[in-house]
Order: structure tokens, then C-alpha cells, then sequence
């Protein structure tokens, strides 16, 4: 009897309790097919699944694990504060070290508050922007995730017209409430003349607008300068608070995150993923005036029994300290541009269209001729083709992000030796596509 792969058996298994069978819908490969992989342990730049067969890792926990998985010094400092207990529920000097190291990574932030998951901090944010400005209109671009609070998951009408009548919009979740969304406007990505119509029309009652400032969730999207500019502009002209929703890209692109590559100085920031070193935890924090709003201060409410989680505050602690070491954004935006120039390499030798693009130590690759600035774009991309390329390098040992609407990360874990294994399984897989 043909012994059956223990992912396939436990994923049937978790189906009858978990819904879909994972905790989080991408991680189900839905849009790639297949069954997905289990993992049971990891260590660098690896992970290995149920059967032990062990993957190259080129997502590293959707961007958190930038110092490697299982980072020994990442544990030791975990270890030591996990003999102290998990949790207080009252305050410590750790959660105070944290908010002064991102107080001084990131000037913008002059107040910080901790939470527990991007969402939260988001969420939190545009209530907060609410709170402060005595608006309720809000203003998010296609493409661009923010969490599953009800008032971001929202699609816009079609057709330019629509983009500044709140009422044409509609959810993009089931359980979200149509009175929610109308509160929230959406707009194109990297699109000036929207953004300029519409604080224009309603500029004097829109509360916020957030945005990802490197978008990784419709692939690697980069905004243009005039786009940020705009945006900087007419939220000041306008008093309306800037939200830059840098959970993925911040301490992931650069020390300081996109904002300080940008030169853009938004009034609020939302930061995870990295910040806790693979913990659950994140942050949100800007203008001490606008944070000076929040309970017990004003009359902003928002609290977490979990927030400043003493565990993960150390996990936090540690793995900036190790990313703020001389030369370590240099060697590691350095990698992943040679990973991309290898995987470009690659594609061209077998007549594939494909276009890369990488910052930091987040990158995007599409079966194109040319990188998209948009979510329309990319959607007009080779999907079938990722697809197949997907699990071509899969079964190469090379585990990318299981959607063409991910971008991809490395660590500094991923050496020499570990690009030129993953541009080897590709120059395998490229062929096969033709």
C-alpha cells in the first residue's frame, strides 16, 4: 500500500474542524490548487513540512522572520523572558525600551501605542483619525490590504465617476454592513487626478486616507512621486490625517521603512511583522497631538489585554537590534536584488516574459513585460503561467507565496549558496512553461 503524504492527511483532518482548513484563507492555495504544506519545523532560511522535506522559504512568515527563523539570538531572548511569565496585564520597562527604539527608527512617530496584529493597529488608526478630525470619511486605494476591519473591506463601483460617490461602493466580505462602507471611498492605486477630484468634491470630510507605500498585497507595487506628493499635500491642505500602513513594509524596506526612502512624513503609521520578530505584535503611532487623543487620554478608545505582550516585546527588542547593525540593509537589499537579476536571467534565456522588481528585502516578480503600477495591471498579468511556475518550483524544494498577488521576502539568512539554489530550480522550471 502506497503510504499516503502526510500534508494531504492533515489537511483533511483540519478541514473538519478549521474552516477550509487553515487559519488564514491564502495560506489554503486556493488560487494556485494543490494541497497546501504543513510545516513542522524551521531554521534560517528553510522550513521543512509533514513529509521532512525541507523548502527554501521565500515568504518568511509574510515578512517577520528578516533576522531567519529560529535566530538563536531571537530565542535566547525569548527563552529568557518567557522564565518570567507570558503575560501581566500591567505595564513594563520592556514595552517602554520598544516604544523609544521605534520613536527614534521612525522620527514620524513621536507616541506610539501597541497592539497585537496589524488589524488591530489599523483599525485603531483610522479611529483614532476619526476621533481627532470629527469626520467619518476615509479614503483606501485598490489593491492595498489594511486588515479585515468591516470598514476597509469595500470594492468601488466601476468607472472613474464612481470612485468619489461613496454609495456605488459595496463589501468585498460577507457580515459587512452596507451603512459601514459607504463611509469608506476607494480609489486607484498611483492614480493623481482621482485623488486630486476627490478632495476637491470632499476634501472638508474626509477624515483619512491609508495607504500601503509600497503595496505588497496586490504583488510588489510602487507608488510614483507625484502620487505621494499629492497625497501629502492635500491631506495637509485639507486636515486630513495621512496613515502610512507600513505592518509590512516597515523595518522590512529600510531601518526607518518607506516613509524614510520616500522623504513623506504621514501623521500616523501603522507598524507589525517585523517589530516582533514572528511574535504577535504591532504598533500604531504618530503626532503626540493626534495620539494625545486616545483613552486614557481622550476620548479615543481602544485597549488589548495581550498589547505589549512581554514575550513577544523581547522578540521585538532583539530582532531590531540585529537589524539596526551597520551594513545589514545593504547586504540584504543587495541579496534580493541578485535573486531577482538571477530569476530575470533565467526567464530571458527561455523566451518567458517576466518582469521583477524588489526593495529592501521584499520583492515582486510577474509574468509580464513590464512591472504593473497599478492592481488592474496586474491583473492583466500571466496568472496561469505563475501558477505552473508555482508549483514547478515547489516541487524544486523553493516555496514562493502561494498567490500572483503576494510579494515575496527574504532574510539575511539567504546566503550566496541559497540564491543560487533557488535561481538553479528556476532555470529547471522556465522551460516548462514554454
Amino acid at each position: 500500500m502506497t503510504k499516503r503524504d502526510q500534508n494531504e492527511v492533515l489537511f483533511e483532518r483540519a478541514q473538519k474542524t478549521i474552516p477550509g482548513g487553515v487559519n488564514s484563507p491564502v495560506r489554503a492555495f486556493r488560487q494556485v490548487g494543490g494541497t497546501p504544506r504543513f510545516i513542522s519545523k524551521a531554521k534560517g532560511p528553510y522550513f521543512w513540512d509533514a513529509e521532512n522535506k525541507r523548502y527554501i522559504d521565500l515568504i518568511m512568515s509574510w515578512g517577520p522572520m528578516i533576522a531567519g527563523h529560529a535566530n538563536p539570538e531571537v530565542v535566547e531572548a525569548v527563552q529568557k523572558a518567557a522564565e518570567t511569565s507570558f503575560s501581566y496585564g500591567a505595564p513594563t520597562e520592556g514595552e517602554i525600551e520598544l516604544a523609544e527604539r521605534i520613536c527614534a527608527l521612525v522620527p514620524s512617530i513621536e507616541q506610539v501605542r501597541m497592539v497585537s496584529s496589524g488589524t488591530e493597529a489599523t483599525m485603531s488608526a483610522l479611529r483614532l483619525a476619526r476621533g481627532y478630525t470629527n469626520r467619518d470619511l476615509i479614503i483606501k486605494f485598490e489593491g492595498c490590504y489594511h486588515g479585515h476591519a468591516d470598514s476597509l473591506l469595500v470594492k468601488a463601483g466601476s468607472g472613474l465617476l464612481t470612485f468619489a460617490d461613496s454609495t456605488q461602493n459595496a463589501p468585498s466580505s460577507g457580515g459587512v454592513p452596507q451603512d459601514l462602507v459607504k463611509h469608506t471611498l476607494v480609489l486607484p492605486y498611483n492614480d493623481v487626478e482621482a485623488i486630486e477630484a476627490v478632495f476637491k468634491k470632499q476634501g472638508n470630510e474626509i477624515a483619512a486616507v491609508i495607504l500601503e507605500p509600497i503595496a505588497g498585497n496586490m504583488n510588489l507595487i510602487k507608488p510614483s512621486a507625484e502620487f505621494l506628493k499629492a497625497l501629502r499635500d492635500l491631506t495637509s491642505q485639507y486636515g486630513s490625517v495621512l496613515i502610512y500602513d507600513e505592518v509590512m513594509t516597515g523595518f522590512r524596506v529600510a531601518l526607518g521603512g518607506a516613509q524614510s526612502l520616500q522623504g513623506i512624513v504621514p501623521d500616523l503609521t501603522c507598524l507589525g511583522k517585523v517589530m516582533g520578530g514572528g511574535m504577535p505584535m504591532a504598533a500604531f503611532g504618530g503626532k503626540k497631538e493626534i495620539m494625545s487623543k486616545l483613552a486614557p487620554l481622550g476620548n479615543v478608545y481602544q485597549a488589548g489585554t495581550l498589547s505589549g505582550n512581554p514575550v513577544a516585546v523581547a522578540a521585538g527588542l532583539k530582532t531590531l537590534e540585529i537589524v539596526s547593525r551597520a551594513g545589514f540593509y545593504e547586504c540584504l537589499s543587495a541579496q534580493t536584488e541578485k535573486l531577482m537579476l538571477g530569476l530575470k536571467q533565467g526567464a530571458d534565456k527561455s523566451g518567458i516574459p517576466f518582469a521583477v522588481d524588489s526593495v529592501g528585502g521584499m520583492f515582486g516578480f510577474y509574468f509580464a513585460d513590464a512591472v504593473p503600477s497599478t492592481y488592474e495591471a496586474v491583473t492583466k498579468t500571466n496568472i496561469d503561467a505563475f501558477k505552473k511556475f508555482f508549483h514547478l518550483m515547489l516541487d524544486e524544494g523553493v516555496y514562493l507565496a502561494p498567490s500572483a498577488y503576494e510579494a515575496g521576502f527574504t532574510s539575511i539568512a539567504h546566503d550566496d549558496a541559497v540564491l543560487q539554489a533557488i535561481i538553479d530550480a528556476a532555470e529547471k522550471s522556465f522551460p516548462q512553461l514554454r
